[in-house]
């Protein structure tokens, strides 16, 4: 019995962590157990091939909105070529209306619902041992006669129970390294999935230490932190800082993403201590219009970010990398302006204007009629106009993001564009005139 967990990244240099979890929390199967990761950049008839080649008797793919046009392609395809095996998908792309999506895809088994973990442990005892289907928790699927059924979740996991899913470094050569401390998360900004989850836990820092070890131990390039807002534990985050401070190996970055304005003097302090290059931190801004901030059920204060991302740039030790997001409700385009100006002038070392997503399961979804909002079909659900910002306005600030891409974030032009926004009378009206 060999059982496949495929992922389809977005990136060469990502890893999926997922299909890594998952196969260790399973390790007792470890011998049936194969991951293979593709990226979006292979021809789907390549994947197919070596997903052939490897002759899986189950194969489960880990959807995202990156991916969902891959793994369809590719169901439909295998089911043919590989008609006696069994199909699973499971992630968030597949997960909210998993009855819906087995509906769409006769071809597939079942799918895995809420946290993976447990729930694939004992898909594969069922695959390996035998057993009842109907007594997996976390799952939709076909039964016998073919009609669709969904079981009720697991309980969510102590963080603590999880193990350690890295071991040979071989494999993530040139990649990304991906790490959580945490699930959840404690906001519940309407555009994120983590709002709907709000069963926010902490792996024991005792464990967090002994797994930092080892990625410093192995000098792997760069640790990226997939917690959902790092800093809301102030005693975590700070211990976590501390470690690598006093553990570091000169090569190692960590990459966070925090609520700058949570930082307190003691954290801010200790930022402060650290070589430069050890730590990058992620700041989601998004709005600096406060109407849109409330709406969003986001928490932020502005004027408490400006002066701590102007503090910590001061320190020039720590990368930060700045947020925006176009299509949020009460936002037009001259005040989505506004918000741009306002991010560029605190000088991020990079700066993201990225658009409305609007997930499937997520509050901006359920209000997207009320919003006005206009979004593609297909993943990834871009916004394409709102109440409050036009198409036209929407490809104005497609043609800016190119450019502050090409002008500011490469690192290529910064004398050229300092000396530059002189000449006009805002950033952003450079980068339009650009």
């Amino acid at each position: 019995m060999k059982l496949l967990l495929a992922a389809i990244n977005a990136k060469y240099i990502h890893s999926n962590l997922a299909v890594y979890s998952l196969r260790a929390f399973a390790s007792e199967f470890e011998e049936q157990i194969e991951i293979a990761e593709y990226t979006i950049n292979h021809y789907t008839d390549d994947i197919l091939q070596d997903i052939y080649k490897k002759k899986p008797d189950v194969i489960a793919f880990s959807c995202y909105i990156w991916n969902l046009e891959f793994v369809k392609i590719l169901i439909e395809d295998l089911a043919k070529v590989l008609p006696d095996t069994r199909i699973w998908a499971g992630g968030p792309e597949v997960s909210f209306d998993a009855v819906t999506f087995l509906e769409a895809y006769p071809q597939v088994s079942g799918v895995m619902i809420g946290e993976g973990e447990q729930t694939f442990y004992d898909l594969t005892r069922y695959y390996v041992q035998g057993g009842e289907l109907e007594k997996i928790r976390g799952i939709a699927y076909r039964n016998e006669r073919n009609e669709i059924l969904q079981n009720p979740c697991n309980p969510i996991l102590d963080m603590d129970t999880l193990p350690f899913m890295y071991g040979d470094m071989k494999d993530f050569a040139n990649k990304i390294v991906y790490y959580e401390s945490s699930r959840g998360c404690p906001f519940s900004c309407s555009y994120c999935l983590s709002s709907i989850d709000k069963k926010l836990r902490f792996r024991s820092l005792s464990l967090v230490e002994a797994e930092l070890q080892f990625f410093l131990d192995h000098q792997v390039p760069q640790v990226k932190f997939v917690d959902r807002t790092f800093n809301c534990n102030h005693r975590h985050a700070q211990g976590i800082w501390k470690y690598i401070k006093e553990h570091d190996n000169g090569i190692t970055n960590f990459h966070f993403e925090i609520a700058a304005d949570l930082l307190n003097e003691e954290e801010l302090q200790l930022l402060g201590t650290l070589r430069p290059g050890l730590v990058q931190l992620e700041i989601g801004v998004q709005s600096t219009n406060m109407d849109t901030i409330r709406e969003i059920d986001r928490v932020m204060d502005f004027e408490a970010l400006k002066e701590i991302v102007a503090r910590i740039h001061e320190g020039k030790n720590i990368h930060q990398h700045l947020d925006l997001i176009a299509g949020l409700p009460y936002e037009n385009y001259d005040r989505f302006i506004r918000s741009f100006n306002d991010v560029y002038a605190l000088k991020p070392d990079q700066f993201q204007l990225g658009f409305l997503k609007v997930l499937k399961g997520s509050k901006m979804h359920q209000n997207a009629v009320q919003y006005g909002i206009q979004y593609k079909t297909r993943p990834q659900y871009e916004v394409l106009g709102t109440k409050w910002l036009s198409y036209e306005e929407v490809l104005k600030l497609k043609a800016v993001e190119e450019m502050v891409e090409v002008y500011y974030n490469s690192l290529q032009f910064a004398h050229t564009v300092r000396f530059l926004e002189k000449a006009f009378g805002s950033a952003y009206e450079m980068y339009e005139q650009l």
